[in-house]
């Protein structure tokens, strides 16, 4: 049975962004708030789940990317990403995500994202295969040679419960730009995840270029999901 996460808040007008996220693996691994929240900008703290917070390993196919209205942008508005994220509540209640580096494998893409909405864009070299039920991700930061292969294979359907609800449930990223910290709000459908078993992981060295210390273990939590379309706002303070 197909899993049900709550519904976005509404999302205000005017819209600014739409895209379509596909093909995407979840990794997760909890980890002690006091050991990331140094990445916080001002005004947001790690969230937290039972005590911990979480840092994910999401590698996926961006598709379509284009304003609200008309067609995509041609050729920079598909490509692949990487990021690393962290799961932020600000001081109004608001949860969102804290973004340590998004890669991915369109320059033009990395030096627009990086000036216009700050945030930690880095080009690289990516591949996606899939076969069959099986994904394969590769990725290597120009530059500084930070790699990272994931392979899954998809399995079941997954039926949302708390810890996913905490995971996926975020209508929003938080990032400091001049100064302030801003809160980007976005809308999509419900997610529709699956159980995933890992099949390849080899992410430390793209773990330390971010700054966290690879914690030596299998990822705590592994999904998959085939993707949905999502829409962003205009930035707002918390």
């Amino acid at each position: 049975m197909d899993a049900i996460w709550p519904e976005a808040p509404e999302l205000r007008r005017p819209r600014i962004l739409r895209q379509q996220w596909l093909d995407l693996t979840f990794l997760h691994w909890a980890i002690d708030p006091s050991a990331v929240a140094r990445f916080f900008p001002p005004g947001t703290r790690p969230d937290t789940f039972e005590g911990r917070t979480y840092f994910g390993l999401i590698p996926f196919r961006m598709v379509g990317t284009g304003p609200p209205h008309g067609p995509a942008v041609p050729y920079f508005g598909t490509f692949l990403e990487t990021n690393i994220r962290l799961y932020s509540v600000d001081e109004s209640g608001r949860r969102g995500v804290v973004f340590l580096s998004l890669d991915a494998n369109r320059l033009a893409v990395v030096a627009a994202a990086r000036s216009v909405f700050g945030l930690p864009y880095r080009w690289a070299r990516m591949g996606h295969e899939r076969n069959g039920s099986h994904h394969t991700y590769t990725s290597t930061v120009r530059g500084s040679g930070a790699q990272s292969l994931v392979g899954v294979e998809m399995g079941e359907p997954l039926r949302a419960g708390p810890l996913e609800d905490f995971l996926t449930a975020r209508w929003g990223l938080h990032v400091e730009r001049g100064g302030r910290t801003w809160y980007l709000p976005n809308h999509h459908p419900p997610w529709i995840l699956h159980h995933a078993n890992l099949t390849a992981l080899d992410a430390d060295g793209l773990l330390r270029s971010v700054g966290l210390v690879p914690p030596g273990r299998a990822p705590d939590h592994v999904a998959f999901s085939a993707g949905l379309p999502a829409e962003f706002g205009v930035p707002l303070r918390p």
